[in-house]
């Protein structure tokens, strides 16, 4: 065999993260208007967008000669980051410590804990300043570990510079520059940011539309610029909305922000798998109901390609949005949709 068509072998998994592939929806958006086209960022080694960041924060550290060997790596996560960045540090050789929300399924605070990270498990339900949420918590760990570095995904311009220079030029050579419309969940907000500062860049004319959480202060904030403590209350979905304003997050490249609601999410992952064979996260299924609720207000038209990332894989959520239990505890089963156990056949 000549060694051009030698299979490539990569140095280590780090050299897996991005370009991502698009596939095209088929089903699931079947009777609307315009190509519907999905970002699988489950795609990425740690199965989450958030290798992106997690890599690029890390590598401009270690040039800045901010990282050096034997130092530690903390962060507040809701799970994907911190997995991403238990995986980089796990390559490169630092200790990983995270601070992570109590919404965050077992699945992933198990996943952390089985990449070498020290987790701290922090209530969801707190104000931002409160000494107990994870943003106080990491800070406090910051302070207290020497040869400590916070990443600080929510106000780092990094996180929005990572999906700039790698999401961002991936979907519009993958489209060939045919898209018209961004429809993505805002968190930290750097995903839709970075991806759309790019977009727009290339297009003006691209309309990015932002996804929201019901007890998020994101989609007021950004219609109004006044933060309204009056909008937060518990919500369930994992990464999606805050209860403070991101720097990450750059609110006027963001069209438009629509809300979603928890039980409406979990169904629409539920029926993302069940029609097209994507095994999405929570946030995946967000997306694909803000996608209803936009087509219901006539947004698309026939000649229009609408791009949606999905953030991340559904084994994260195997405790929560794929397990029956979980979802009829939260009074969110539809008979429809349930994974119903007459499907298994116990032979003895």
């Amino acid at each position: 065999m000549s060694l051009e068509h030698q299979p490539k072998i990569f140095d280590n998994i780090l050299e897996l993260v991005g370009d991502t592939p698009l596939v095209k929806l088929n089903s699931i958006t079947g009777t609307f208007p315009g190509t519907y086209i999905a970002k699988l960022e489950a795609f990425n080694p740690g199965h989450s967008s958030k290798d992106r960041i997690a890599l690029h924060i890390v590598e401009q550290a270690e040039k800045k000669g901010i990282l050096k060997p034997g130092d530690t790596i903390i962060e507040t996560t809701s799970g994907n980051t911190g997995f991403s960045i238990a995986m980089v540090s796990m390559i490169k050789g630092y200790d990983c410590v995270l601070a992570v929300s109590s919404k965050s399924s077992p699945d992933k605070i198990d996943m952390l804990k089985s990449m070498g990270a020290k987790v701290y498990v922090c209530p969801a339900n707190v104000k931002a300043d409160d000494p107990r949420s994870y943003y106080e918590v990491a800070k406090r760990i910051h302070k207290e570990i020497k040869g400590s570095v916070y990443i600080n995904q929510y106000f780092n311009a990094l996180n929005t510079e990572a999906h700039f220079k790698t999401t961002g030029p991936e979907i519009w050579n993958q489209t060939a520059g045919k898209i018209t419309h961004l429809v993505a969940c805002s968190g930290t907000g750097g995903t839709i940011s970075g991806t759309a500062q790019f977009l727009k860049s290339q297009n003006p004319e691209i309309k990015v539309i932002g996804v929201d959480a019901y007890g998020s202060v994101l989609k007021k904030y950004h219609e109004t610029r006044e933060f309204d403590s009056n909008e937060i209350y518990p919500y369930r979905i994992e990464g999606l909305g805050k209860n403070l304003i991101p720097t990450a997050t750059d609110f006027d490249v963001i069209d438009e922000f629509i809300k979603v609601t928890d039980e409406d999410s979990a169904h629409a992952a539920r029926e993302l798998a069940q029609t097209e064979g994507i095994f999405g996260g929570y946030t995946s299924g967000a997306v694909i109901q803000a996608v209803k609720l936009l087509q219901e207000q006539q947004l698309f038209k026939d000649s229009d390609m609408i791009v949606l990332i999905f953030p991340d894989h559904g084994s994260r959520y195997m405790s929560k949005i794929f397990n029956d239990k979980w979802m009829e505890d939260q009074g969110f089963m539809d008979k429809k949709l349930k994974l119903s156990t007459k499907a298994i056949e116990i032979v003895k």
